[in-house]
């Protein structure tokens, strides 16, 4: 079984690339407080890097900010190349499967593009008309 589960801050923007094909992939690391102290007394720190793909790395993209919460479900994956000098480098890294944005304000909340809000109350429309023409509808 391969799953990590991680709540932590982002320590930068995330970096929103799309491979020669268009499929969106962004880059993030979080900071995760381990939950005890090391033998000085002190609070240590992991630095771990995530990578997202397709709509959910667009969404992080518009979404999450440097110093934001977030809580990070996905897979744990090592991949490895040859650096300049062609010593080969091994990353560890997690593939994020589910992210959930824990914190900002209501400004942050608004996506560029009006598309889905995952601070959003999903019932906040309820009870209310629907727009839908008969063309939508499967049947």
């Amino acid at each position: 079984m391969n799953k990590v589960i991680l709540i932590g801050n982002l320590t930068k923007d995330p970096e929103l690339r799309y491979t020669p094909n268009g499929v969106a992939v962004a880059t993030f690391t979080v900071a995760v407080n381990r939950p005890r102290t090391n033998q000085a007394g002190e609070k240590e720190t992991d630095f771990i890097n995530i990578v997202a793909w397709q709509k959910l790395a667009d969404l992080c993209a518009s979404y999450l900010r440097k110093g934001r919460q977030a809580a990070i479900e996905g897979r744990m994956q090592t991949r490895s190349y040859d650096n300049k000098e062609g010593k080969k480098m091994y990353v560890t890294e997690v593939v994020a499967e589910n992210v959930k944005f824990l914190d900002g304000n209501k400004e942050d909340r608004k996506p560029a593009n009006n598309d889905f809000d995952p601070f959003g109350d999903p019932f906040a429309n309820a009870g209310k008309p629907i727009n839908i023409s008969d063309d939508d509808l499967p049947f």
